[in-house]
């Protein structure tokens, strides 16, 4: 991670840690360095946005850095994230960013930028564009009358998105019918469309942003009250977004929750099945379920493990050739259709699983086993984060508990790339052995680096 980048753009409480100030400047570095090679006269800069209240703020500043710089920008007001990655390509834009915390409350917020091609940026651009801002490395061009750029409104950007999720699926969802919680954000604009368009029965819950809402005791962070919805009235599934809709949590007709790691398992069995899964590999990161190690196994397909963040993910498949990849936390990528993980998609890509199959998502989830796994979020102190890879004495603590699991278990402890916290997750057959064990570090963590 980098001085302003974590491990998804640049993130913190809005107009105290991201403020409009840094957007501004954001929005100048950014359009220096990825538009070096742009032979446009006023290259374009596509912005995106979920329902945070700040979002506006935000918009403002970083369209008054594009356009002082002589870019351009195509507003396209609130949309996923993984509409911002399609339409960028789409409208042809040289680069694009979404204002958006993800699954984060409502005073975050943050900015993600796309290249042209519609993937996030490297790790090198983002030094560039930090050196810029922290270190002065460039100056900054001073443009002023018809050399500055301006500001442009898109009313087709929804429409066209959904029109493009609706043609990743090759059945109609006639007779299904689905809970679909939308976490108050971005999906409140196009989930109903997409899925109604599909001829699923759509009930809608957490659709109605107001700004402070978003992600407010609903969503995939959330799942509860949908799991007891979708159980309640008798549906097929239910569908649990976040706030920019870029992961999906799934519910079974009984509401239990099918998470990331089921979502991958069931959609790369049928994707093999079919002929389509790329050197028949699955790709996830470190913290998937023992479960789904079991699950390649048991059905002859190969796993390749990343580092936690869904852009490790898309790394490891772009380089490798995969096209299907993601988190136990619903980020999901389908490479043949998208560059980023799409939510939305990746609900229309498990409904037409269940169609396809003419099986309930529960006897789909059985496919996998999930093991008992505990996560313990410690919140420490800016510098605690800094000081986590070298404390002895959280390192013994780990190893002592690495240790009593014998070989029946695994214990990941990690810097959280978005959020001031330590992660401390444990993995086995024993819930309440794990439970202890995970427990003892964290007190450690606490007591070392609150």
């Amino acid at each position: 991670m980098g001085r302003l980048f974590g491990t998804d753009g640049v993130r913190g409480i809005a107009n105290a840690d991201l403020t409009a100030e840094l957007a501004l400047k954001i929005g100048r570095a950014a359009a220096m360095v990825l538009l070096r090679e742009s032979k446009s006269v006023k290259p374009t800069i596509l912005i995106g946005k979920d329902t945070r209240a700040s979002g506006d703020l935000l918009e403002a500043a970083l369209t008054a850095g594009f356009c002082s710089v002589g870019c351009n920008v195509l507003s396209v007001g609130i949309v996923p994230t993984p509409a911002v990655a399609f339409l960028v390509c789409k409208y042809e834009c040289e680069a694009g960013v979404m204002i958006s915390a993800s699954h984060n409350p409502c005073e975050y917020n943050g900015i993600k930028i796309f290249q042209g091609n519609g993937y996030k940026l490297d790790d090198s651009i983002e030094d560039e564009i930090e050196s810029i801002i922290l270190d002065h490395s460039e100056d900054i061009p001073v443009l002023t009358g018809g050399d500055v750029g301006n500001r442009l409104y898109c009313k087709t950007a929804v429409k066209d998105y959904v029109e493009h999720v609706v043609s990743t699926a090759d059945v109609r969802f006639d007779g299904i019918s689905i809970a679909i919680d939308c976490a108050n954000g971005s999906a409140s604009v196009c989930a109903k469309d997409i899925f109604t368009s599909l001829g699923a029965k759509c009930l809608m819950l957490s659709d109605t942003p107001d700004g402070t809402n978003i992600n407010d005791n609903c969503g995939s962070t959330h799942p509860e009250e949908l799991m007891k919805f979708v159980k309640d009235a008798s549906l097929d599934l239910g569908l649990a977004f976040d706030g920019d809709a870029d992961r999906m949590l799934a519910v079974d007709e009984n509401g239990e929750l099918v998470d990331g790691d089921k979502v991958i398992a069931i959609c790369s069995n049928r994707m093999k099945n079919e002929g389509r899964l790329k050197k028949n590999t699955a790709v996830v990161t470190v913290m998937s379920n023992m479960g789904f190690f079991k699950f390649c196994e048991n059905n002859d397909i190969k796993c390749a493990k990343t580092a936690v963040g869904d852009r490790y993910v898309l790394e490891k498949m772009l380089k490798d050739g995969y096209n299907i990849g993601g988190e136990q936390s619903g980020h999901v990528i389908f490479l043949d259709y998208a560059t980023t993980g799409d939510g939305e998609l990746s609900g229309v890509q498990l409904v037409e699983t269940v169609v396809k199959s003419g099986k309930k998502l529960s006897e789909l989830a059985d496919i996998m086993k999930v093991y008992p796994q505990v996560l313990i979020n410690v919140r420490v102190t800016p510098e605690g984060k800094q000081k986590y890879n070298n404390d002895e004495y959280i390192i013994s603590a780990v190893q002592q508990a690495e240790m009593e699991l014998m070989g029946e278990g695994r214990v990941l402890v990690r810097v959280s790339g978005t959020e001031p916290l330590i992660r401390v997750m444990l993995e086995g057959s024993d819930i309440e052995k794990i439970t202890v064990l995970g427990n003892r570090i964290a007190d450690v963590v606490r007591e070392r680096l609150m």
